[in-house]
């Protein structure tokens, strides 16, 4: 028997339709407020409907901070095509777009008469605060599971220091660091072969 595709999901998991691809990422578009769309990602297709699991989703997203363009859109043709190929990546791409781009629409009327205001103002503000919130909270969850040894952590900490202090663009750094980690991890290397390392949850006093 042949092995499955890389890009199609295992055997044991049963592949959305079309149409429900379309509504899940519909209701992702629709209710993913002030930009933390990976932590609804995480929540609805790993949590909720099981389609990935947290290692698939790094990596596609991985891969989506790599190409051009938005994160939210990338993730969502990847996704749709790991799922049901290209009908799943356009079912998924206008599925997020088309409530953003009505609500768009919208909000663009409304801000043009009323973004001077106070309120609006303090709401966008807070909106920002909660955004960072959601990826915050969903990158300590995946990182749980993409983290498996300790040193890994170097590259995290490199990629955090050519963006925020060397003012590298991310191309350059995810090149960069992408080919340390390939060196590191290379076939045969001790990392290689060292077993996985999860970090423990430290709890709360």
């Amino acid at each position: 028997m042949n092995p499955a595709p890389p890009d199609r999901p295992p055997p044991g998991r049963t592949p959305p339709t079309i149409l429900e691809i379309f509504l899940a990422f519909l209701k992702i578009g629709a209710t993913s407020f002030g930009g933390g769309v990976v932590a609804y990602l995480h929540d609805s297709l790993v949590v909720k409907h099981g389609w990935l699991d947290e290692r698939e989703l790094v990596e596609l997203l991985s891969i989506s901070q790599s190409l051009p363009g938005l994160n939210a859109t990338n993730m969502a043709v990847l996704i749709g095509d790991r799922l049901q190929g290209s009908a799943g990546a356009a079912a998924a791409f206008s599925g997020l777009c088309l409530p953003g781009g009505i609500v768009m629409d919208a909000a663009a009327v409304a801000y043009s008469a009323n973004g001077a205001r106070p309120l609006a103002t303090a709401a966008l503000k807070g909106v920002a605060a909660a955004a960072v919130g959601l990826i915050l909270a969903t990158a300590m969850n995946l990182g749980k599971k993409a983290l498996t040894h300790r040193y890994d952590l170097v590259f995290v900490g490199l990629a955090v220091i050519g963006v925020n202090r060397l003012h590298l663009s991310v191309p350059i750094v995810l090149l960069a660091v992408g080919l340390m980690g390939i060196l590191w991890y290379r076939p045969g290397s001790r990392a290689a072969a060292a077993p996985p390392e999860p970090f423990e949850d430290t709890p709360i006093e």
